[in-house]
């Protein structure tokens, strides 16, 4: 593949994967704010971001074999679409549940324009590519992340957060549109004496495994940190606003540059040393986080980005350098694991937070951390054993 058309399609997929993700956390810097209009605890104002995260987990092995059977322009244009009618929906909305029920059925449709992309990347980049290109869709993550919770807290009003998801749906709209139309033709796959392995196959080969667990656990501990920033800091001593709030997450920058780096370090180290050594970054800066003044939040949040980005990069690399096929199946689990690590982490950190504050969400994602960083060590022996 030339270099121009190279970044053509990195730049497709780049616009398509941010506007998929800046529909996911929208409401996250604003949880107080529901909280308070609709009259909720904290665990239950999470369900809107927890909801989105649920239906990713539940609808990503379908799209995965959709991704290994038909064209990608007609599942992009279908998934966008009903994702950007459904954030109409939340706009729109005077129920809670109703509000949930709509995010749930988002997130339900994500898996076509970021599960069905990444197998659509690994088919088609040639392999000495591939780590530097899924450092850069995992940047298109940092940068919708980012997006999203600008949107809700920031650019609009936190009182008017209902227009946020207006502004995603139409720019969803537009990434969806350019992208359909716009992504190179797809390869014929030609048969190769290779057989396709099903899911429960996949599961059953443990380096594989191994993969899925790395991404579960980080994002488990990712998710969870950045679900209760705005309850941890808008108590004391901080008071802070959800404009505040909301600027803290332009840490997420960091992850925007770490995705190409940790691509390239990869290439370097070893798929296997850059995850362990993202893991430790990440475990520091978390418990920098204990330390309550603001400076020290703001380096903390810098380095939980940095060490975040760093393990997934890396393992989104490794899965694919180890496969030659069924990479939707495979990219449907790695999501499906990610997700669900999510949605778990987000679900019991709430009661760890209710009981136990701020110092037990650091505990638990100190341990949960070990996941990734246990793996890492030892996908790094085996790299370094077949050199």
């Amino acid at each position: 593949m030339q270099t121009s058309h190279f970044l053509t399609l990195q730049a497709l997929i780049f616009a398509l994967v941010t506007a998929a993700f800046t529909n996911i956390y929208i409401t996250q810097p604003v949880l107080p704010v529901l909280s308070a209009e609709f009259g909720i605890n904290e665990s239950t104002a999470s369900f809107t971001v927890s909801a989105v995260i649920l239906g990713i987990a539940l609808s990503n092995l379908p799209f995965g074999r959709l991704a290994d059977r038909y064209s990608i322009r007609p599942i992009i244009l279908t998934g966008g679409c009903v994702i950007a009618v459904a954030g109409l929906l939340c706009a729109a909305t005077k129920s809670f549940w109703l509000l949930t029920f709509a995010r749930f059925f988002q997130g339900l449709f994500i898996p076509a324009l970021t599960t069905c992309l990444a197998a659509y990347l690994a088919k088609h980049l040639p392999s000495e590519r591939l780590n530097v290109a899924m450092g850069s869709y995992v940047s298109a993550t940092v940068v919708g992340g980012l997006g999203g919770r600008l949107l809700g807290g920031w650019i609009h009003p936190p009182l008017h957060w209902r227009y946020a998801f207006v502004s995603a749906s139409i720019l969803l709209l537009i990434a969806v549109i350019a992208a359909a139309f716009g992504l190179p033709a797809e390869k014929t796959t030609k048969k190769t004496g290779e057989k396709e392995l099903g899911f429960i196959q996949l599961l059953s080969r443990a380096d594989l495994l191994r993969i899925f667990f790395v991404s579960f656990g980080a994002f488990f501990v990712f998710s969870s940190t950045f679900n209760y920033l705005p309850y941890y800091l808008s108590g004391p001593p901080f008071h802070a606003t959800t404009q505040m709030i909301t600027l803290l997450y332009l840490a997420y920058i960091i992850g925007i540059i770490m995705g190409p780096l940790a691509g390239r370090l990869s290439n370097k180290i070893g798929n296997g040393a850059t995850m362990a050594l993202g893991s430790l970054i990440f475990a520091v800066f978390l418990a920098c986080t204990l330390i309550k003044t603001l400076p020290a939040i703001v380096a903390g949040l810098a380095g939980i980005c940095g060490g975040f980005f760093m393990v997934h990069s890396a393992a989104a690399g490794s899965l694919n350098r180890k496969l030659s096929s069924s990479r939707g199946r495979a990219n449907s689990l790695y999501v499906l694991f990610y997700y669900i690590g999510g949605y778990v982490g987000i679900t019991l950190s709430g009661y760890f937070y209710i009981y136990g504050g701020w110092s037990a969400i650091v505990t638990l994602g100190a341990i949960m951390l070990l996941l990734p960083f246990i793996t890492g060590i030892f996908e790094n022996k085996k790299e370094n054993a077949t050199k």
